[in-house]
């Protein structure tokens, strides 16, 4: 595992080679979602391919750079674009960056993501305060040799989204105008997406949407002791009953259309942060 130190070493001394920036939040931009780094007085933009250790993104809307600067006046640091179990990394690349965020000085995750709605009571294009989630993903990002450096060998997950930032969030999302539902968040592998046996099996589980990331960025963050706050925007309806074809276009469509929300939100939270 000291692999692992020192490759993110290697990478954060990459890093302070095009910046000098202390963040205080991390966040990242999943899919569809890259638009909040364009709120950003940018101070640096570094492309993954320049930092050692970073994986290269290959879902289309994902542009895979590391954005510099303040938001509603904190200093930031942004992965405009997130990397996937499905896209055959291993759950420790995956994370990697998220290693990297909090050795360069972010003590706040904020995660994005797009997801199936399960609750019948929310519609498409709603944001989704996630409370907890449920990782069916079959791996775990800490498997293998624990680096005592990063955290311990079994770091706690009772609360792994930090009640008072979601308490920020909603008080934020009212002063917004904005709908902001709770609830939990579960991860699947894909990148097929589920049948309806499997969507009445997530349902009965206790999840209220569904996707294919954050989970393995959650648990490292909490293991390196992190603040998290996440937020999803409902892009289709997974409704085993009335089940529609995929599509993709779509989903994509319905993340642009409710981001301008998601940005309002998260924006009016870091600046108090």
């Amino acid at each position: 595992m000291s692999d692992l130190v020192e490759r993110v070493a290697a990478s954060v001394a990459s890093v302070r080679t095009h910046s000098t920036s202390e963040p205080r939040v991390g966040i990242v931009l999943g899919t569809g979602l890259g638009g909040l780094a364009n709120e950003i007085d940018v101070e640096t933009s570094i492309p993954y391919d320049e930092l050692p250790g970073f994986p290269t993104p290959t879902v289309e809307s994902h542009s895979g750079r590391l954005v510099f600067g303040t938001l509603a006046g904190t200093p930031v640091v942004v992965m405009q674009g997130r990397f996937h179990r499905y896209e055959g990394y291993s759950l420790q690349e995956v994370t990697f960056p998220i290693r990297v965020l909090r050795e360069l000085g972010a003590e706040t995750l904020v995660v994005s993501n797009v997801s199936g709605g399960l609750n019948p009571l929310w519609a498409v294009g709603e944001l989704v305060l996630i409370d907890d989630h449920i990782n069916l993903l079959g791996d775990s990002p800490l498997i293998g040799p624990n680096a005592e450096r990063f955290g311990p060998r079994f770091p706690d997950m009772s609360a792994p989204y930090d009640r008072e930032l979601q308490e920020l969030a909603r008080r934020s999302a009212a002063e917004l105008g904005l709908r902001l539902n709770r609830g939990v968040y579960i991860a699947v592998p894909g990148p097929a997406l589920e049948t309806r046996a499997e969507y009445r099996m997530l349902r009965a589980m206790g999840a209220d949407i569904v996707g294919m990331s954050t989970v393995p960025e959650v648990i490292v963050a909490r293991h390196m002791n992190m603040r998290v706050l996440g937020v999803s925007i409902i892009t289709d309806a997974c409704f085993p009953d009335a089940l529609e074809v995929a599509d993709v276009s779509k989903i994509i469509a319905a993340a642009t259309a409710a981001e301008p929300d998601l940005t309002r939100l998260i924006e009016r939270v870091v600046g108090q942060l």
